[in-house]
Parts: C-alpha cells; structure tokens; sequence
C-alpha cells in the first residue's frame, strides 16, 4: 500500500491535545500524520500501523471528502471511541497478534492507563 508518513504534523497535535494522549497518529487521505512518536518507532508497531492501514483504505474505498463527512458524522452520533470506522481499525490492529508467539503477545500487551478514555460515548439508556 502506498502511503506517505509526517511527523510532527500539526493536524495530529491538534488531536493529541483533544485526546489528551501523550502521541497520536491519525490519517489524512494518504498520508499518516504523527504528533508525540517518531515514524521510526511507528513503524516498528505493527498494530498501530495495521490500524492506521485501515483508515487509508476506509478514505480510498469512500473518497476524500465523503470519508471525513462520515467519519465525523459518525463520531457527532456515537462519539469517537464506538465511531464504527475506529472500531474497524482496532480490530485491524489487532489481527497481526494472532500471528505471534505467546511470549511476544504477552510482551505486547496494551496497557490502557495511557490511552485516552472514550470521555464522549453516548450513555445508554
């Protein structure tokens, strides 16, 4: 897949700031924008790269400008976190642990007090 990577893009600390993460990548069309992690060590993370993979292939199967309507629309409905195009690049960066040995994946295991929390789901009634 072709895709072009920008570190300290301000697009992506625009979003760091809003998620208050410690570094964030996020996808614009083709191209990767990274804000808090250099490309060299986003690169090595298969996971995260699988899920940012999975947004270009969401911008190129919808178009430019029709994803992020969607993409937006979508997070003003449900919020960022249950957004079906972000749960559909979670489970595209998880597919690549199947894969690995039970040492690895034990090693590579997320741990979620660094993640930002879905502060903007909707309540269920």
């Amino acid at each position: 897949m072709n895709f072009k990577v920008v570190e300290r893009s301000p697009f992506a600390r625009i979003a760091r700031m809003v998620l208050k993460s410690k570094n964030v990548a996020m996808v614009l069309g083709k191209t990767i924008h990274l804000s808090g992690v250099s490309q060299q060590d986003f690169l090595k993370d298969e996971g995260w790269l699988a899920h940012e993979l999975c947004h270009i292939e969401q911008f190129r199967e919808h178009g430019f400008f029709r994803f992020l309507w969607l993409y937006l629309r979508e997070s003003m409905r449900v919020g960022y976190y249950n957004n079906k195009y972000e749960v559909e690049a979670r489970i595209a960066g998880m597919k690549h642990r199947k894969s690995q040995n039970p040492v690895k994946r034990a090693t590579d295991t997320i741990d979620p007090s660094g993640m930002p929390l879905p502060g903007d789901t909707k309540r269920q009634a």
